[in-house]
């Protein structure tokens, strides 16, 4: 139970993110409800995809699936634009990944693969690119302006 709550706390602020930022990108406005909802459900997806006997990395694929479909059904925004802007949201993902885990390492002076091993730092560690992504929605949302009218829901 408790391994589930350390993926609640650290890929519900992700996986939302990761949504209002792509959102932003295409200039729907923030609706943080509908955000949130979102961020729920992709990251209950994400959680069983894991826990299945499945190659690793299968989970992201599903989650771009989930995230550009999520956008072109709920939004205005053409199949085309709803892709490109989740794949421009994985690559910022990636990138701060990247950053915050050899940061974390050269901090706590470890190996990125003890790090990895220990759940609860790997999920805390997850964290500040949660809410980088965030602040990264929230300012891309206010350089591009939203367009009206382009939620369906």
């Amino acid at each position: 139970m408790l391994k589930f709550i350390l993926f609640l706390m650290q890929s519900l602020p992700e996986s939302s993110g990761m949504i209002a930022f792509s959102l932003a990108l295409v200039r729907v406005k923030l609706r943080w409800g509908i955000i949130l909802a979102a961020g729920l459900v992709s990251t209950l997806i994400i959680y069983f995809i894991r826990e299945l006997p499945v190659a690793f990395g299968l989970h992201t694929v599903v989650s771009m699936l989930l995230m550009a479909v999520f956008i072109s059904k709920a939004t205005k925004v053409l199949p085309s634009r709803s892709f490109a802007a989740v794949f421009a949201c994985f690559a910022l993902l990636a990138l701060l990944e990247a950053i915050m885990y050899e940061a974390t390492a050269r901090l706590l002076n470890r190996e990125i693969k003890d790090i990895m091993s220990d759940y609860l730092l790997w999920r805390i560690t997850g964290l500040p690119q949660a809410l980088l992504m965030n602040i990264a929605a929230v300012l891309m949302s206010r350089y591009r302006k939203p367009m009206e009218g382009m939620w369906k829901i």
